[in-house]
Formats: C-alpha cells, structure tokens, sequence
C-alpha cells in the first residue's frame, strides 16, 4: 500500500498551508475537509497532478495465516 501524508505548514504571519501527498482524486480533498473547516476560509486551492489520476482499487484481497 502506498504511503499517504498530510503536510500542515503554518507561517509566523498565520497562513496555513495543507499538502497532501500519496492520495488520488477527490480523496484528498474528503481528507482535508475537517482542517479546512476548522481553520476558516480556504483563499487558494492548487490541485496536484494526483487530483486527475483515479484511486487504485484492490479486486482481490489475500489473507495468509
């Protein structure tokens, strides 16, 4: 499984940044939601070549005990 990050960098001046790394698509959007809403108005959202590739879903899953 891929690793999946959530960078939150804050300036002296209060500007908040929120990077996510390792999601594709609207996931990471549905990821940050709760930091966006919990820090106030979002000025500038900058999609990363991520945001156009589709999730990868597993179509079988192996267990091994």
């Amino acid at each position: 499984m891929a690793s999946k990050e959530i960078i939150i960098e804050a300036t002296p001046e209060g500007a908040v940044t929120i990077s996510v790394k390792g999601v594709k698509g609207q996931a990471c959007k549905d990821l940050t939601a709760a930091f966006e809403k919990a820090l106030g108005k979002v000025v500038k959202v900058e999609k990363t070549k991520e945001w156009n590739e589709k999730p990868v879903k597993a179509l079988h899953s192996v267990r091994q005990s």
